[in-house]
């Protein structure tokens, strides 16, 4: 079993169970205690996981975690709603627009007024709260419901035919080295149709996803439009993206944002 093979099933069992010993993976991957530990230690690198005495625990849920979650994580919640509402001022009457699944992005469906626009989404959530939005022009594709999802290879060809205005992507990590991350290959395919049909991309991410690299690699950072976070992004860290261009606006607690160094 290649690293990154292991790398996911050790993932997938922290969302399963919290918690995952050296002893039971190396048996179950059939390596070494030894090759089980360095595993842990390069996820526990990129913030994914903490180590303990004879195995790990989760560090944290990310947004676009493993596996879609069945509840939107609450984590980082006033953040995320002050990011929602920084990003609907880039919305306009008449816009067509794609909403990533996630939890930030589903604060933004909540804001949504109920007006003219197109919204492209697969996500089940998202969907609920926009269709009493009788103005509001839904597009939803096709495919079978995966948790919170619906996708499929046919939805997925359907998509590459539309005309996206703003997309606005969620993401569980942004890197200098590593791009924009996920975890899971299908989801990394449908973000990277997403992008490739939109003239303008916002990734909504609060200020945990930033320096935190997932298993899969699916955009640029060049290839964003803008970055919306929220004010706890450390100045140090939104010095380092701003140097290489990367045009990063942080939302205020207080409502509205302020506008970070870029291009």
């Amino acid at each position: 079993m290649l690293a990154a093979e292991r790398h996911r099933t050790i993932l997938e069992k922290l969302e399963q169970q919290g918690a995952v010993k050296v002893s039971e993976l190396s048996e179950l991957f059939q390596v070494t205690e030894k090759t089980v530990r360095e595993d842990l230690e390069k996820l526990e690198e990129k913030g994914l996981l903490k180590r303990t005495h004879g195995g790990a625990v989760m560090e944290q849920a990310g947004e676009d975690s493993l596996l879609p979650l069945q509840i939107p994580n609450a984590k980082h919640r006033p953040e995320k709603t002050a990011i929602a509402e920084l990003a609907l001022n880039f919305i306009e009457p008449g816009d067509i627009i794609a909403l990533d699944a996630g939890s930030t992005t589903l604060e933004l469906a909540k804001l949504l007024p109920n007006m003219p626009l197109t919204v492209l989404t697969n996500d089940l959530l998202i969907i609920r709260e926009l269709t009493a939005k009788e103005s509001i022009r839904l597009v939803v594709p096709g495919g079978y419901r995966h948790n919170n999802l619906l996708i499929g290879g046919e939805s997925q060809e359907w998509i590459s035919r539309l005309n996206v205005h703003k997309l606005f992507l969620s993401t569980t990590g942004i890197h200098l080295e590593y791009g924009l991350t996920i975890f899971t290959e299908e989801l990394a395919k449908l973000k990277r149709l997403y992008m490739d049909n939109a003239k303008q991309v916002y990734i909504l991410a609060d200020h945990s996803k930033f320096d935190r690299g997932a298993l899969i690699t699916y955009g640029s950072l060049e290839e964003t439009y803008r970055i919306i976070t929220d004010e706890g992004l450390a100045p140090e860290v939104e010095a380092k993206y701003a140097a290489k261009g990367i045009q990063i606006l942080q939302a205020s607690l207080a409502k509205g944002g302020k506008l970070g160094k870029g291009k």
